[in-house]
């Protein structure tokens, strides 16, 4: 796969001498190796390396304000880099520049109990934080699949299988420390749960991709761990009866903490990888929080429902080990799926679509991918509307390519047409940036590129992701 021919042979030149500042300032934290580079000029995305020119690994805000200063000065990109978990080419170093590694800024800063808050610094995963608190009593819920930083999370507005009760990083960030384009530090908000004070700077910078600002700490909102934990899995025969068995218990109010939905391909798959014997047939995986009472209760309606629609006798999985193990291959579908087509190179793709359209949305999607001339997978998040398509193609096949391209575009036409949006958690990165006039509107984008002039006049911060040219 070639990277977009807007991504193409737009390397800035590096000022003489700018390298060695860098070297004499970060000395065994600062890297030109090619192997170093190379890690982190690629991620989960279908296009190629994109490399650097060199890696900073910083361990401070003052250090990344450092950087920036330096960046800015002499207009070099600067890419923030978390764990190169992303699948839309956010961290591609397309006109080449500093990557600047936050993975050892990896620091619980404070955890306020009493206030259900916690302050990270942007390297923190969020297992990490989950192992660092669980003694409190409190939990993080957004759970992306990948051990993410809490900084990338942010950074991309990042969601996962609770997003359905707990809501995504939009909802849940409190405030920010953040770098700016020329090397300031400046907090976003207060730990306060709500505030009148001026322009909302959280959210302008949660999503924004590093094109922004570059995000050292995060303030999020805790939750109490629940009292009692179910999950259970319900096979149907056919993929249109699971995705409306979840509108339906989406429109009744039960408040299931996570809805799940795979389809065959995704099934049988995962039962291979992850070494379960899964019913293979279109599947939802439920899991119920609260009181002992109240999970029974949201159990036995999310029973009925999905009896009415063809669903099958509830599996559970009730003990904490069994839990974890469904939820562990869940997260896994990505890596199964590629052993469906060994030596693949997946393209992924989501949208996020009304509910009361997810069943069309994903039933369309699934007859043109049944026509394709590679095998797919769909799982979604479909409890607010959200699927992934998982595309196997042939490294070496540009038609395949192709193919996917076309399909990927009818399915993002589809979701904006129904009031969606081209992408649910993914991010725009590059492979999405086609699809925002559609979505927006050239007026809106416009108003999208002044912000960045603002906030970053030189272009260094990431240059060349989210905002499409006129």
């Amino acid at each position: 796969m070639n990277a977009p021919a807007f991504a193409q042979n737009l390397r800035r030149a590096i000022p003489a001498g700018f390298l060695d500042t860098l070297k004499m300032r970060f000395g065994s934290r600062f890297s030109t190796a090619h192997a170093v580079c190379e890690h982190h000029g690629r991620d989960e995305s279908p296009y190629p390396p994109m490399l650097p020119d060199a890696v900073v690994f910083a361990l401070t805000t003052e250090e990344v304000a450092w950087v920036a200063r330096h960046c800015n000065q002499h207009k070099v990109p600067l890419i923030p880099y978390g764990v190169g978990s992303s699948l839309e080419g956010h961290l591609l170093a397309i006109q080449g520049g500093i990557s600047l590694d936050l993975s050892g800024m990896n620091k619980v800063v404070a955890v306020h109990a009493e206030d259900f808050t916690a302050t990270v610094q942007a390297g923190v995963t969020r297992k990490q934080l989950n192992d660092e608190i669980r003694d409190t009593g409190l939990f993080f819920p957004i759970d992306p699949g990948a051990d993410a930083s809490l900084g990338g999370m942010a950074a991309t507005r990042a969601s996962g299988t609770n997003a359905v009760r707990y809501g995504t990083m939009r909802e849940n960030v409190m405030s920010l420390k953040v770098v700016t384009a020329d090397g300031r530090i400046i907090e976003t908000a207060n730990r306060a749960r709500k505030s009148s004070a001026g322009y909302d700077l959280t959210r302008i910078f949660v999503g924004s991709e590093g094109t922004l600002g570059i995000i050292t700490e995060v303030t999020i909102r805790l939750y109490p761990q629940p009292e009692a934990i179910s999950a259970a899995i319900c096979n149907f025969s056919t993929l249109d009866t699971a995705v409306q068995s979840v509108i339906e218990i989406i429109q009744m109010g039960v408040p299931v903490a996570r809805v799940e939905f795979m389809d065959t391909a995704a099934v049988k798959a995962t039962n291979a990888y992850s070494k379960l014997d899964l019913k293979e047939s279109p599947l939802l995986l439920f899991e119920f929080h609260g009181s002992p009472a109240g999970v029974k209760e949201q159990a036995e309606i999310v029973q009925g429902i999905t009896h009415d629609n063809g669903g099958m006798d509830f599996q559970w999985a009730e003990q904490p080990e069994d839990r974890s193990r469904l939820w562990t291959a869940r997260h896994n579908a990505y890596f199964a799926g590629l052993q469906l087509r060994p030596g693949c190179r997946a393209s992924t793709t989501d949208v996020c679509v009304p509910i009361s359209r997810l069943a069309e949305c994903v039933s369309e999607t699934a007859a043109e991918l049944d026509q394709a001339s590679f095998p797919y997978t769909i799982v979604g998040h479909v409890g607010d509307g959200n699927f992934h398509v998982l595309m196997l193609l042939d490294s070496d096949s540009p038609q395949e390519w192709e193919e996917s391209e076309q399909l990927n575009h009818r399915l993002v036409q589809r979701a904006i047409d129904m009031d969606g949006t081209c992408t649910g958690e993914h991010g725009v990165g590059l492979h999405k940036m086609e699809f925002m006039t559609a979505e927006h509107g050239r007026d809106a984008l416009d108003l999208m590129a002044s912000l960045k002039k603002a906030f970053d006049p030189n272009d260094i911060l990431n240059p060349g992701k989210i905002i499409p040219l006129a």
